[in-house]
C-alpha cells in the first residue's frame, strides 16, 4: 500500500495565496519577516509589488492591513500564531475587530507542533482569544485540499478571519472533489457509540483512533469542525442525539477553543457528557514535533487510549 501524502497547511497557505493571486489585483500579503517560513514567499516571487515585508513588528503590521482594507485591498496579514493572536491581539481586536475590516490573519506554525521552537513559540491559545473578538472568523484546516480552498473562501468573505496553520506535514484525507463551506462541520464517519469532534491536524489522528476503537467494539462518529466560529451546532447537536456522548480533540488548549466551544453549544442545546482531549493547563517544551504529539497524547494510539479510558 503506498504511502498517504502528507503536506504543512503552512504550505497550502502560500500555495493559495499564488493562484487567488492570479486572479485578484486587490490581493496584497504582508509579513513580519517570516516568509520563509509562513510560506508567503511564493507570494512575494511571484507578485513583489503586491507583497509587504514589515519587519519585526507585527503590531504594526496588522495597522497596515487595517488602513489597506479600507482603500478596496483585501490583506492577508502573515506570521506566527504566537505573534498573531498573541502579540497582535490588541490590533486584532481594536484596529481589525471594532470596526469588523476585511482583514484576513494568515496564522502558522500554531500548537505543540511547531516542535523545537518551545514553549515561546507553541500557541496554544489563539483559538480561545480569537473566539473572544466579536464578528472574527475562526478557520482551522485540516489539510492540504481543504487548507487551500478555506483560504480562497476567506477571500471572498466580507470581514476578519483567522487562518490557522501547521508547520508539521499532515495527511491528505479530503479528496479533488471535496467542497468547504465555511461554518459547515463535515461528517468523516458514521458511528453510534460516540461522538469524536475533531479540528485541524487533529483530524486525520482521530480517524485513526476511531478505526482502532472498532476493534475493541467501539462505534466512533468523527466530525471535523474546520470552522471554530461561527459553529456548526446543528451537526453537533444531531450526532450527540444519536451518540450521547462528546468528545473533543484538538491540538490547543482545552480550555477555550474547540472543546468549550462544543459545550457551551450542548450545554444549552442538548446537555451530554463531553470529555476534552488537546493540551491540558501547561505549556509545551522543545522537542521534535512527531515526539510532542505522542508525549501530550495527541497522536491516533494516544487519542485511541484516552477515549477507550472515557469509554470505560
Amino acid at each position: 500500500m503506498s504511502e498517504v501524502k502528507k503536506i504543512a497547511t503552512r504550505d497550502s497557505y502560500g500555495d493559495a495565496l499564488v493562484e487567488l493571486g492570479k486572479e485578484h489585483d486587490n490581493l496584497v500579503v504582508l509579513d513580519a519577516d517570516l516568509a520563509a517560513a509562513t510560506k508567503t514567499g511564493k507570494f512575494k516571487a511571484a507578485f513583489p509589488e503586491r507583497f509587504i515585508d514589515c519587519g519585526i513588528a507585527e503590531c504594526n503590521m496588522v495597522g497596515i492591513a487595517a488602513g489597506m482594507s479600507t482603500c478596496g485591498k483585501v490583506p492577508f496579514a502573515s506570521t506566527f500564531a504566537m505573534f498573531a493572536a498573541g502579540r497582535a491581539f490588541d490590533q486584532l481586536r481594536n484596529t481589525v475587530g471594532y470596526p469588523h475590516l476585511n482583514v484576513k490573519i494568515g496564522a502558522t506554525h500554531a500548537g505543540i507542533s511547531v516542535g523545537e521552537d518551545g514553549a515561546t513559540h507553541q500557541c496554544n491559545e489563539d483559538i480561545a482569544l480569537m473566539r473572544t473578538i466579536p464578528g472574527m472568523t475562526i478557520i482551522n484546516p485540516c489539510d492540504d485540499i481543504e487548507a487551500k480552498q478555506a483560504v480562497k473562501a476567506a477571500y471572498e468573505m466580507e470581514g476578519p478571519v483567522y487562518l490557522r496553520f501547521g508547520r508539521l506535514a499532515t495527511p491528505i484525507i479530503n479528496s479533488e472533489d471535496y467542497k468547504f463551506e465555511i461554518g459547515k462541520g463535515v461528517k468523516l464517519k458514521e458511528g453510534t457509540d460516540v461522538t469524536i469532534v475533531a479540528t485541524g491536524l487533529m483530524v486525520a489522528a482521530s480517524l485513526e483512533a476511531a478505526k482502532n476503537l472498532e476493534a475493541d467494539g467501539i462505534n466512533a462518529e468523527v466530525i471535523n469542525i474546520h470552522t471554530i466560529k461561527p459553529l456548526d451546532e446543528d451537526i453537533i447537536v444531531e450526532s450527540a442525539k444519536k451518540t450521547g456522548k462528546v468528545i473533543t480533540v484538538e491540538e490547543h488548549s482545552i480550555i477555550g477553543g474547540l472543546g468549550s466551544a462544543v459545550c457551551d453549544c450542548l450545554s444549552a442545546k442538548y446537555p451530554v457528557s463531553v470529555s476534552k482531549i488537546g493540551v491540558e493547563d501547561v505549556y509545551g517544551h522543545s522537542g521534535p514535533a512527531v515526539e510532542l504529539l505522542k508525549e501530550f497524547g495527541l497522536d491516533a494510539e494516544g487519542i485511541y487510549n484516552k477515549i477507550k479510558k472515557i469509554m470505560a
